[in-house]
């Protein structure tokens, strides 16, 4: 596998090079700094653009033209990305070596019609498109409520980071999205075409010098952008000894989070001692925690921990009833300071290990899970699959233990189930 970067100023091509598929993946990512007004722009641009083009307007026409290019494929989505929202676009097309010359161009200009050539009337745009994409977010930001694990991590990250931009849902909020219109929507698109930074990432067994021209003739873009901020959010205010909140939900099971923010971690830490640790932690069914919270005292559904490397947070969640609420938690902080004081074994953190390298093996198998940690090297500064199969063999016991005593548990957050059975 070859990597080359390119930087144009305008824009970043990042080639990956390889002749694992026959197909060819493209992702260009818009990215600007998250504010919680432009969440639903973007969210809403994701769903407007790929219903139709200014040349293709209706479905019926996409989808002759998606047979046309050997059932191309075009997505969009966007994600928070610490400081950063993303705003992303897809497409995978077979590679022009299993079709005719020529396809390759042509795949790549019919997906940059969803980019540049959007639906728009007298400076707007088209209004049924608008109202159907308006009608799908607004119930996806709805959903919050009804689905009990979403709502409780999206409030936990509200309770702990109140000043941060992390806080902020996915999806955005309804009383933003009440005030986008088809002007408006269509005036912050041509504001995003000429501030955003932009990354396109390119993997498939391509002739490199070919690609890249055929990006400079039709992606039209030519203002000059600088990275501003890192994506990783820092933490501060420290909490010597956690808060305790508890809201109540008509839902039948209680969810139960922990919340620590981690201070002074070090990148080696972020990367790969956090990984192990919370493997051993609350990563498996081998895990301590399903071992003594669910399996022994039968306290949970479901429990696990995980950390958010690019927030610098940790959480342990379980599915639990209320009435186990006490002991639960004394379980958990038992755990907890069982791993500060090394009491796992090195066949856990072994285990851990391989746990972790098949991961990496399962990743090269897709051309998304590759592009994502190419991605993952560009704005996390993740080393590449091979480095990090090297790294993760260097933690150590002491690594771990040293890394769960930079855990400052800020939040104990209970979403209590009040609904009676019939």
């Amino acid at each position: 596998m070859e990597y080359i970067k390119i930087d144009k100023q305008a824009y970043k091509i990042h080639f990956i090079k390889t002749d694992k598929f026959k197909k060819v993946k493209i992702r260009i990512n818009f990215k600007e700094k998250t504010t919680k007004e432009k969440v639903v722009y973007r969210n809403m641009l994701s769903l407007v653009l790929l219903e139709a083009t200014k040349k293709f307007n209706t479905r019926r026409l996409l989808d002759i033209e998606c047979e046309n290019l050997y059932n191309i494929g075009v997505g969009a989505g966007t994600s928070n990305s610490g400081n950063y929202h993303l705003l992303r676009f897809n497409t995978t097309f077979l590679n022009e070596k299993y079709t005719e010359k020529g396809m390759m161009e042509e795949s790549f200009k019919f997906f940059l019609e969803f980019i540049f050539n959007p639906n728009v009337i007298d400076g707007k745009f088209e209004s049924q498109t608008f109202n159907n994409a308006k009608n799908i977010l607004k119930e996806d930001i709805e959903s919050y409520a009804d689905n009990p694990g979403r709502f409780a991590f999206s409030r936990i990250y509200e309770i702990m980071c109140p000043n941060s931009v992390i806080k902020y849902r996915s999806t955005g909020y309804i009383e933003d999205l009440e005030k986008v219109t088809e002007e408006n929507l269509y005036e912050y698109y041509k504001e995003l075409l000429t501030n955003n930074e932009i990354d396109i990432f390119i993997i498939g067994n391509i002739d490199v010098k070919q690609m890249e021209k055929i990006i400079a003739d039709n992606f039209n873009i030519d203002s000059i952008k600088h990275e501003q901020l890192a994506h990783i959010v820092k933490q501060d205010d420290f909490r010597t000894e956690p808060r305790i909140i508890k809201e109540n939900k008509n839902i039948n099971q209680s969810i139960l989070i922990l919340g620590s923010k981690l201070k002074d971690i070090t990148e080696f830490e972020r990367k790969y001692v956090l990984v192990l640790y919370n493997y051993i932690l609350g990563g498996s069914a081998d895990s301590k925690l399903f071992k003594e919270v669910r399996e022994k005292n039968s306290l949970c559904y479901s429990i696990s921990s995980t950390h958010s490397g690019i927030a610098n947070l940790e959480f342990i969640s379980a599915g639990i009833d209320k009435e186990n609420y006490d002991k639960a938690v004394e379980l958990i902080k038992a755990e907890i300071k069982n791993m500060e004081d090394g009491n796992f074994t090195e066949e856990d953190i072994n285990q851990a290990k391989i746990t972790f390298l098949a991961s990496l093996k399962e990743i090269e198998d897709t051309a998304n899970g590759i592009i994502n940690i190419y991605e993952a090297h560009e704005y996390l500064d993740y080393d590449l699959l091979e480095e990090r199969a090297k790294e993760i063999e260097k933690v150590t016991k002491e690594d771990i233990i040293n890394v769960s005593k930079k855990m400052y548990l800020d939040t104990i957050y209970l979403l209590e189930g009040d609904k009676k059975d019939a």
